[in-house]
């Protein structure tokens, strides 16, 4: 369920709570939300999530990205998530794509190549080609 887009970098489907067990298995230690509540009702509530990741003794961060796009708080939230994070991490939304693309923008922002970052994302199953002019201009403005 799972998919690794770095060593420290995992991006996910909706997970429930029973997933929560699954990440610190594999070592996380910080649960990113990329999804704002309510989205759809089939959709375990982040306070859900938070509660279980607290219990498992993980960090849990919310950063909702609404299909609207993304917003420089957003970047800069994740990109500070990613940099400060004590092991590995967890995003995830309803299908891993907003992770995906938000961490790719995050790491874009830190002077990350977009060429590397899309094959990074094409060997987890996602394509950057929505984000590759921002990502671009981020690594633009890291150099």
């Amino acid at each position: 369920m799972f998919r690794t887009l770095t060593d420290t970098i995992f991006v996910a489907p909706q997970i429930t709570v029973r997933d929560v067990a699954d990440a610190e298995k594999a070592g996380v230690t910080l649960i990113i939300n990329n999804r704002p509540e309510d989205e759809s009702a089939d959709q375990t509530p982040g306070p859900d999530i938070e509660a279980a990741a607290q219990a498992a003794g993980l960090d849990y961060l919310a950063i909702p990205v609404t299909h609207a796009g993304f917003a420089e708080w957003q970047v800069k939230a994740m990109a500070d998530a990613l940099e400060n994070a004590d092991g590995k991490v967890l995003a995830y939304c309803r299908s891993g794509t907003r992770s995906t693309l938000l961490w790719a923008l995050a790491r874009a922002s830190k002077g990350d190549h977009p060429a590397v970052l899309a094959e990074q994302a094409a060997d987890a199953g996602y394509d950057l080609g929505p984000v590759t002019a921002m990502m671009d201009i981020l690594r633009g403005r890291a150099a």
